[in-house]
């Protein structure tokens, strides 16, 4: 299908829990278009967590998505056109304006999954 999904997964087994990150390289029709049908073109998507999705976009992500948000803009840290409310952030071709803060939530976020496998397993942080 050409999308990739991020997990923490040390034993080689994917969990039975979400990714902390997905890149999708098309739209799909029950989400508002991204405007991958573009050559080349993909979404990266990250759970950031609440108070980094608050740090970014300014309020809660439980609170309703403004309605003029171009989804399709390249190159801009927004909201996730359906995972939003559950803290998740997107971004249409990270590139220069972007790439180093996605860089950089997508290392807290595996952190974080890092941190929840831990605690599932008991085992102890490195």
């Amino acid at each position: 299908m050409g999308d990739v999904f991020f997990y923490y997964a040390p034993d080689g087994q994917i969990p039975k829990t979400q990714p902390f990150a997905t890149i999708v390289t098309k739209d799909y029709p029950d989400e508002p278009p991204s405007g991958l049908e573009r050559a080349g073109a993909f979404r990266l998507n990250i759970s950031v967590g609440t108070a980094e999705f608050r740090a970014l976009i300014g309020r809660d992500p439980r609170e309703q998505n403004p309605p003029d948000i171009a989804l399709s803009a390249p190159d801009v840290i927004l909201t996730h056109p359906v995972y939003g409310h559950l803290a998740w952030l997107a971004v249409v071709g990270p590139a220069e304006r972007t790439s180093t803060k996605a860089l950089e939530l997508l290392d807290s976020a595996h952190r974080d999954a890092r941190a929840r496998f831990q605690r599932r397993s008991g085992e102890a942080a490195p």
